[in-house]
């Protein structure tokens, strides 16, 4: 599986709100930043991702765009949450050797 595809199952996961395989796909060392938070750690990842799980009745993820590299992908994403709520986010992945999300970097944009 190349990194679009592992990106891509990552979407996947998180917009069905799947914690179990968001936590597969986490390197024990991840660092999550977005417009709000900044961790490092898989634990507090995977807290963090719940607590965004726990707070969307449901999410829709489109991916608008994909750039990719020889360890990282970038996302240009539209998501909408609770079917009202809509964030267009360029998410930027970044995988260690063994293939797992070592970085997320998440940025919030706007639609124009």
């Amino acid at each position: 599986m190349n990194n679009s595809e592992k990106f891509k199952s990552y979407l996947l996961s998180y917009q069905n709100k799947d914690i179990d395989a968001v936590s597969k796909l986490f390197a024990p060392d991840i660092h999550l930043r977005d417009w709000k938070i900044s961790v490092h750690g898989k634990a507090i990842a995977i807290s963090e991702t719940q607590k965004n799980f726990n707070n969307a009745s449901s999410l829709e993820i489109e991916i608008l765009n994909i750039m990719e590299n020889e360890n990282s992908v970038s996302g240009e994403l539209k998501i909408i949450v609770n079917q009202t709520e809509v964030l267009y986010v360029v998410d930027v992945v970044t995988f260690n050797n063994a293939g797992l999300i070592s970085s997320i970097r998440a940025y919030l944009g706007r639609e124009n």
